[in-house]
C-alpha cells in the first residue's frame, strides 16, 4: 500500500476516525472494509464523503480510514470531519469552499453524564404522592 500523502483525525460523539489520504481514484476503505459495506444506508455514505465532493476531488483521492468508538451516525460525521481536515493539508486554497459548507466545524453536543438520584441526566424517578 501506497505512502499517506496526509493523516488527520475527526471526531463526533464518541467516535473517532484516523484518516489516511493518499493519490488514487477515489476508492473509499473504513476499517479494511468498502464504504458501501461498512455503511449500508446512503444517507450515511453520502454524509461521510460530502468534503469530497465540495472540494471536487472525489476522483482523485484514496481515503483509508479507522473509525472506533460510537455508532453509525456519529462515525459517518468523525469521518466526514477527518476527510475535511486532511483535504485542507493537501491543499490549502480548498479551506473557503469547505468552511463555507460547514465542514471544518466540530460538532461538539456530547451526551450528558448521569446524575445521581436520576435514572439519566434529567429523567427523574416517577413521583408518588402516597
Amino acid at each position: 500500500m501506497a505512502k499517506p500523502l496526509v493523516q488527520s483525525t475527526g471526531r463526533r460523539k464518541a467516535a473517532v476516525a484516523r484518516v489516511r489520504i493518499r493519490p488514487g481514484q477515489g476508492a473509499v476503505t473504513i476499517n479494511k472494509r468498502e464504504i458501501a459495506e461498512y455503511f449500508p444506508s446512503e444517507t450515511h455514505r453520502v454524509h461521510a464523503t460530502e468534503a469530497l465532493r465540495v472540494a471536487g476531488r472525489a476522483e482523485e483521492y484514496d481515503v483509508d480510514a479507522t473509525i472506533d468508538g460510537g455508532g453509525v451516525s456519529g462515525q459517518a460525521g468523525a469521518l466526514r470531519l477527518g476527510i475535511a481536515r486532511g483535504l485542507i493539508e493537501v491543499d490549502p486554497e480548498l479551506r473557503t469552499s469547505l468552511k463555507r459548507a460547514g465542514l471544518l466545524t466540530r460538532d461538539a453536543r456530547e451526551k450528558e453524564s448521569k446524575k445521581y438520584g436520576l435514572k439519566k441526566a434529567r429523567k427523574a424517578p416517577q413521583y408518588s404522592k402516597r
